[in-house]
């Protein structure tokens, strides 16, 4: 089952979800969509997205997320998305 944490600081956010294994392949694509501009999340907060890095390693995704400047990432509604994409995906 898939966790994951999210840690604000300043315009950046860091996500790191962790026990992929089995399905971090259709995780990225889904990630991949949204870096993209074709985020299917029940949210608008992909609009204040600057950059979106992706980075797997083992059995974790790690996510960094830049506001465009001049707004802040609301990580409530970054947290429904990953509920969205993370429960979408499940095995």
């Amino acid at each position: 089952m898939a966790d994951y944490t999210i840690d604000a600081d300043g315009d950046s956010v860091a996500i790191e979800i962790t026990g992929v294994a089995g399905r971090q392949a259709e995780l990225l694509e889904a990630f991949g969509e949204c870096q993209g501009g074709q985020c299917s999340c029940p949210t608008n907060e992909y609009e204040k997205v600057a950059a979106m890095e992706v980075q797997p390693a083992g059995d974790r995704i790690a996510i960094r997320l830049t506001a465009k400047p001049g707004l802040t990432l609301d990580t409530a509604e970054i947290e429904a998305c990953l509920d969205y994409t993370v429960g979408k995906h499940k095995a």
